[in-house]
């Protein structure tokens, strides 16, 4: 190939990766929104998002705080009940409804990621040892230096949104003392986002595609759930969530001030 075409395919390549991260920050920007929002709850989307889910559709009880919802809990398993369902010698009985659908979310983002498939690039792979782990970057850096673009995704829009939700449902978790295993719906944004930017920049298989779209719906329409056997309790989302930016941060993180539920409980950050 001559030099000139040489150039001109290296320069479409970068700007083809550098339109690809306009989009996913587009759509991390639009995540993030779910993850705040304080609208009323969708109950209508969220019960039959769960319903598609479940493959069945419970008794929905609807609360307005995580910590209303504690007395319909008991008997839900424990974080520690799903490992002992997945180690060598497991309970006797039936595994709990929370075991089936961390098994099939596990499947579901395995899938995804799999079949995503880096843009061309206009430059070979930077050069680290084996086992070593790619280095964290900001964006404008990393697409600079040829990092993986599926690295530049996690970075950027997995682990920069999961510092900014955790950083909300970890307190809020640590406030009901030890609640039995739920998902956080709109706070589950962040891996959400994630599955969402590898499908749009590059098609998931269509079964993953419908599965995810139950997951998106779920999270763009209500919050905390709590799945039984017969049963499924729901939080309505935040009446107020207040947050401030990280100083320094390169994805337009946030951190927790403090968050209102519509029942008059709140929570407020032990981070000043």
């Amino acid at each position: 190939m001559r030099p000139r075409a040489v150039i001109a395919l290296a320069r479409r390549d970068a700007a083809l990766r550098n339109d690809l991260w306009q989009q996913a920050v587009d759509i991390r920007r639009e995540w993030l929104g779910v993850g705040l929002c304080t609208e009323p709850a969708d109950r209508r989307a969220t019960e039959e998002a769960i319903a598609s889910i479940l493959h069945r559709r419970p008794e929905f009880v609807w609360v307005d705080s995580p910590r209303a919802a504690l007395p319909y809990l008991h008997g839900l398993p424990s974080h520690e009940d799903l490992r002992a369902w997945v180690a060598s010698r497991r309970p006797p009985g039936r595994p709990p409804i929370a075991s089936d659908i961390a098994a099939g979310l596990s499947f579901l983002r395995s899938t995804v990621e799999e079949s995503y498939a880096e843009p061309p690039s206009d430059r070979p792979l930077p050069k680290r040892k084996k086992g070593e782990p790619w280095p964290v970057l900001p964006p404008e850096r990393g697409l600079e230096l040829g990092l993986p673009f599926k690295q530049i995704l996690t970075q950027g829009v997995r682990e920069a949104l999961f510092r900014t939700f955790s950083g909300l449902y970890l307190p809020v978790r640590s406030a009901l003392g030890r609640p039995p295993v739920g998902w956080y719906g709109q706070q589950d944004a962040w891996w959400i986002a994630y599955a969402d930017v590898l499908r749009r920049l590059g098609p998931a298989p269509a079964r993953a595609d419908r599965e995810l779209a139950a997951w998106e719906t779920l999270a763009r329409s209500s919050g905390w759930w709590w799945p039984g056997d017969g049963r499924c309790v729901i939080v309505e989302r935040p009446a107020a969530v207040h947050t401030s930016p990280v100083p320094g941060s390169w994805h337009e993180e946030r951190r927790l001030d403090r968050v209102e539920y519509r029942d008059g409980w709140s929570v407020t950050s032990a981070v000043s």
